[in-house]
């Protein structure tokens, strides 16, 4: 195996393992479905958008979503 190959191959791998420790867990969208429906319905998924409707919010949200959010910041 070549060396770009192998690079192009560890790279892949750590960007992969990026983006998942990005994506919320099923348990934290869950948590914060409601204040979405309410507070953020018309924000188009991607880019952390919902994340940052919903932080503009915080004021308003649930407990349970709040603590999802910061669970989330802590990852």
């Amino acid at each position: 195996m070549s060396i770009l190959r192998f690079a192009l191959i560890v790279c892949a791998i750590g960007f992969s393992g990026l983006a998942l420790a990005q994506t919320p867990t099923a348990d934290q969208r869950g948590a914060c479905k409601a204040d979405y429906e309410k507070f953020c319905a018309g924000t188009a998924p991607g880019g952390g958008r919902i994340v940052a409707c919903l932080n503009k919010q915080r004021d308003q949200l649930s407990d349970t979503c709040k603590k999802a959010l910061d669970s989330q910041k802590k990852q």
